[in-house]
């Protein structure tokens, strides 16, 4: 079965962040797909009962507006009876496009894994990149 990881990165730190989620993936027993988010289709993506989304805070503490957003939008109503993992860095602010994130895809009927996103401040370190690894892992055996 293959997971896909889906996101979106500027400077690198949200792709690290998802590799070290497709890690704990493989580690679950599961095959991860890394997918930036401009390689991906909401509705393939939608096909799969569980998945991972992952996007920086940008902005006001937003989403990225130009690929992030839109796909986002396009998920949410196809995000009913899921068992999704939302992870990002931040560099300002206290977490509250995550947060936003979470209540927006629990309000379209999605089970967050962990019951919340993982976040990391600027670059992710040992702690975040292994929290990203413990939540891939658990999404792999949500999915079996």
């Amino acid at each position: 079965m293959s997971i896909a990881v889906v996101y979106w990165s500027g400077t690198g730190n949200t792709q690290a962040m998802a590799e070290a989620v497709a890690k704990g993936i493989a580690k679950g027993g599961a095959e991860a797909e890394l997918l930036p988010v401009g390689q991906a289709d909401p509705a393939k993506i939608a096909a799969g009962d569980v998945f991972a989304l992952g996007c920086p805070s940008m902005g006001a503490e937003e989403l990225e507006e130009s690929e992030m957003e839109p796909f986002v939008q396009a998920l949410e109503g196809m995000a009913s009876g899921k068992r999704i993992l939302l992870f990002g860095s931040y560099g300002w602010g206290d977490g509250e496009w995550m947060r936003t994130w979470e209540d927006r895809m629990k309000g379209a009927g999605a089970a967050l894994i962990g019951g919340q996103g993982v976040i990391a401040n600027e670059a992710p370190d040992e702690e975040a990149l292994d929290a990203c690894e413990k939540a891939g892992e658990a999404l792999a055996k949500a999915a079996q």
